[in-house]
């Protein structure tokens, strides 16, 4: 499994390019949580076909040696450690980068990406509708349906069925790529970043465009009925969406991968977007967002467009981003904790208690169930999240609904709980999809 190595404190030069390799050559990955995409990987004789899995489940079909994994939307991607790309789950934009015509029953079984036979994949990336893959040479290659030009490969193409590699950073050695639902960024080895996609609310910060307001904004939730609320948040916010989605005409897109300008001679280290907004860390510690903030999730009360920082008083270390709410692993400086332990931060939408703690939601706070754990890292879903710490363990928080807690029932969480179902095994990476999670088991 590929793992971060810290530097020094106070010092993130390569956080996001240095790796170390897993010592145990053997790994299984399971899966949790909605099954109705096909993203759990599960065949119909274990859970029956789309059925939900409330405990962490094997996946059958997928080889012992992966490396990492990721969650889309509704959709999974493995990679091994020679180099090969599993996916499974959703495929009607073609983000399994198999046959269009490949029969609907079959997606929830991992198989292969064919079309990257020639190319030996380090890491992979998704969001709802497009998949991504990163070789070893830093090649970016893409996949899926999106007509808010996040495939990035020139202006006017919005879907494509295999692996397509991005013309426009041929010369660049990409490290990691994340996707929001219509906006793309991209973090170079040498610490550049690039964006591309739908750019309203200035989620891609300046990139030599103006900035337009996104009609989502225009929406304030607090406004709608009280019982709508009530009801279910996460539907509603799903309603926003696709509301927002039909009232935009001539959508502001950047068809091809460009620099950020504000960026343009700083060295960027992480980089995450959620669904609509965006987060950047930067060599020196300073954390920046973008984008939407409906729900707080930029974490700042400047709330001009474009790349401006958090309000965060302590040193992150590493970035993560929900569908509303964000993240941060963070060196904490406190005469209560021990010099440089990291914490767990974190801000934005909390209706299902995915920030894990209590307090004003639109202030980075510290997640305190974990202050005794040392987090590795975090994810965020929907409006679920997950913690791995450095004694190998899984906790999780949030909403529970089709069990994508990992916990044996669909009960909300307030604060992270450990999934007990992995006591003895060693985790180490977990990632959460929109409603579903991923855990990779060394064994």
């Amino acid at each position: 499994m590929l793992r971060l190595i810290k530097s020094r404190p106070g010092h993130l030069t390569g956080l996001t390019r240095r790796w170390i390799t897993s010592s145990s050559s053997k790994t299984t990955v399971m899966s949790f949580g909605d099954g109705s995409h096909g993203a759990l990987g599960l065949p119909s004789s274990i859970m029956g076909l789309d059925s939900d899995a409330y405990e962490p489940t094997p996946i059958p079909g997928l080889p012992d040696n992966i490396s990492s994994i990721t969650a889309g939307h509704y959709h999974s991607l493995a990679v091994t450690s020679d180099g090969h790309l599993w996916t499974w789950g959703r495929n009607h934009e073609s983000q399994l980068g198999r046959h269009p015509l490949s029969p609907r029953e079959k997606w929830n079984e991992p198989k292969r990406v064919e079309g990257l036979n020639q190319v030996r994949v380090q890491a992979a990336f998704a969001s709802g509708v497009i998949s991504a893959a990163v070789g070893d040479d830093g090649s970016l290659w893409v996949w899926g349906k999106s007509k808010r030009g996040q495939l990035g490969i020139g202006e006017g193409n919005t879907d494509s069925a295999f692996p397509t590699r991005v013309e426009a950073l041929v010369g660049e050695e990409i490290v990691k790529v994340s996707l929001g639902w219509g906006h793309a960024l991209a973090l170079t080895k040498h610490g550049k970043l690039f964006g591309w996609g739908y750019y309203a609310d200035g989620r891609l910060g300046k990139i030599g465009k103006s900035f337009e307001s996104s009609p989502l904004d225009s929406v304030d939730s607090k406004s709608l009925p009280s019982e709508e609320i009530s009801s279910s948040m996460l539907e509603t916010a799903e309603k926003l969406v696709l509301e927002g989605m039909e009232k935009e005409k001539d959508m502001p897109v950047v068809w091809e991968p460009t620099l950020i300008e504000e960026l343009r001679d700083i060295e960027v280290v992480d980089v995450s977007c959620g669904l609509d907004h965006s987060l950047v860390l930067c060599v020196d510690g300073t954390l920046l967002s973008a984008g939407s903030n409906v729900y707080g999730q930029l974490g700042r009360v400047k709330q001009d467009m474009g790349m401006h920082p958090v309000d965060i008083k302590l040193h992150p270390l590493s970035i993560a981003s929900g569908m509303g709410h964000s993240f941060a692993v963070c060196q904490h400086h406190s005469s209560e904790i021990t010099a440089d332990t990291p914490s767990v931060v974190s801000w934005g939408w909390n209706h299902n208690s995915q920030l894990g703690r209590n307090g004003l939601e639109n202030v980075p706070l510290v997640v305190e169930a974990l202050a005794s754990e040392i987090p590795i890292s975090v994810s965020g879903g929907r409006a679920h999240s997950m913690a791995v710490t450095a004694g190998k363990e899984l906790w999780t928080w949030g909403c529970g609904r089709n069990g994508r807690l990992g916990l044996g029932s669909s009960v909300d969480e307030p604060e992270p709980m450990i999934v007990e179902y992995l006591e003895g095994c060693e985790v180490v990476q977990a990632v959460a999809g929109f409603d579903h999670s991923l855990v990779l088991i060394a064994e």
